[in-house]
């Protein structure tokens, strides 16, 4: 199955941090913009308003008809505002006065109450436009009068482009600046993540605590979770090393029981065929005792690897007590078993001491299985460097050309093991130990024939 696609929360974070400020920016620009070009259109309008007026205030009604005074200053006024061109009409009782007769007009004529502002198309420019409304007297009746004043819109919009501009100036600044900011702040915010798993990444395989790091309240479930299966956890381990304990009391036992109960029949026995008979029961019982006993201690290594049990363990006296509990099989087999320690304390380490005696366990025994009948196991202790090496030599079969790699993998057995007992696990245990514990483990031929096992382990 394929692993799904990793997100990264820092990434997701840090996009939505940008998102809002880009969108924020943006909203800087609109209204900016919005507010721009409603400022100089008022501003338009009520110079234009202004200007319409002050135009109604020229007309006067004489014997002859209506006169205007078009003031120059009126439309100084309007020019003063930008570069526009201007557009004017002045209808007098639905006649134009003066200006541009075609001027659209508004919509809703001025009553005198107000000015009328408004927007129009005419000579292909968009205009503003401000209407005012009077009454004047032409001859003898009074008639209605209107004013239109109007501006072309660039000045407007050069005014308001260059607003908006600098609001867009603005957000872009804004945005440079959200950019660091928003690195900073996705840091911090995930500082207590980082800080949590660096607590539990410290820990070494065999704390099985729960974890009390102080965290925010929103990591507190993920913290409960771990802490959950922590306990799960350790309480699995626990149930594996009980079981493992149990298994080899249950195993080991019957066929102890069976092979006692074999060897008391053979001296019993009268017949050949019965006695050749038990010898292979017995023989049977002792290859699945093995078998059952190192997948056990395999099992074991396997379990106390991650969690071992550090202590200051004397190799010497560890030693001699493996060559006394090893010396009647070795004195069974006419094998001469030697050992060459220095005295008490002169070598220790710090490991696990199941772990260790399991190790040398599974080197006696493998040397002595592998030497015939009046052969020479040797078993010395010394120091190299930083380093305690244990090297047993015996003057057994040998190598036959096979490599370290392949004698220490899991069931792999030498080209002339022959008829031999053995599960192909001996060497595998003592290679697994030296891994757990930071040391090294290696095969070599030895002078005279046999082979030479060196575990070497960190000094204590």
């Amino acid at each position: 199955m394929a692993r799904p696609e990793a997100h990264s929360l820092r990434r997701r974070l840090l996009l939505q941090l940008l998102l809002g400020a880009a969108v924020m920016a943006l909203g800087l620009y609109l209204a900016v913009r919005a507010t721009a070009e409603r400022a100089t259109e008022a501003a338009q309008d009520a110079i234009l308003i202004a200007a319409a007026e002050n135009i109604s205030d020229g007309l006067r009604g004489t014997e002859v008809g209506v006169e205007i005074d078009l003031n120059r200053a009126t439309f100084s006024m309007v020019a003063a505002a930008g570069q526009d061109r201007l557009f004017w009409r002045v209808e007098v009782g639905r006649e134009t006065l003066t200006g541009y007769d075609d001027l659209p007009l508004p919509g809703m004529v001025p009553d005198g109450t107000g000015p009328v502002v408004y927007e129009a198309s005419y000579r292909g420019a968009d205009l503003r436009l401000a209407a005012v409304g009077r009454s004047v007297m032409d001859r003898d009746s009074l008639q209605p009068a209107l004013i239109v004043l109007g501006q072309t819109r660039f000045g407007q919009r050069a005014i308001a482009d260059r607003l908006a501009n600098g609001a867009a100036l603005a957000g872009l600044a804004f945005f440079a600046l959200a950019v660091p900011l928003s690195l900073i702040f996705t840091s911090s915010v995930l500082a207590p993540v980082r800080r949590l798993a660096e607590a539990v990444s410290r820990r070494g395989p065999a704390d099985l605590r729960s974890m009390d790091h102080p965290t925010p309240r929103e990591l507190a479930p993920f913290q409960e979770a771990l802490n959950s299966f922590i306990a799960r956890l350790r309480m699995t381990l626990s149930q594996t090393e009980t079981f493992i304990a149990e298994a080899a009391h249950h195993i080991r036992t019957p066929l102890s029981t069976v092979r006692a109960e074999a060897e008391i029949a053979l001296r019993r026995a009268e017949g050949e065929e019965s006695r050749a008979r038990l010898r292979s029961v017995i023989r049977a019982v002792d290859e699945s005792a093995r078998s059952a006993g190192q997948l056990l201690d395999h099992a074991m290594v396997a379990y106390r690897s991650n969690r071992m049990t550090q202590a200051r363990i004397d190799l010497s006296a560890m030693l001699g007590d493996l060559a006394r509990s090893f010396g009647p099989t070795a004195d069974l087999r006419d094998i001469s078993l030697t050992m060459i320690v220095p005295g008490p304390d002169a070598a220790e380490v710090i490991g696990d001491r199941v772990l260790v005696e399991s190790a040398l366990r599974n080197l006696i025994d493998n040397a002595l299985k592998y030497t015939d009948a009046e052969g020479t196991v040797h078993v010395s202790l010394r120091h190299d460097g930083g380093l305690v090496v244990i090297e047993v030599c015996d003057t057994g079969r040998g190598l036959a050309g096979a490599e370290t790699s392949m004698l220490t993998a899991r069931f792999q057995r030498g080209p002339n093991a022959g008829t031999v007992v053995g599960s192909g696990l001996g060497l595998t245990i003592v290679a697994e130990v030296a891994r757990a514990m930071g040391g090294a483990f290696d095969l070599s031929p030895a002078e005279g024939g046999g082979t030479c096992a060196r575990l070497s382990l960190p000094a204590g």
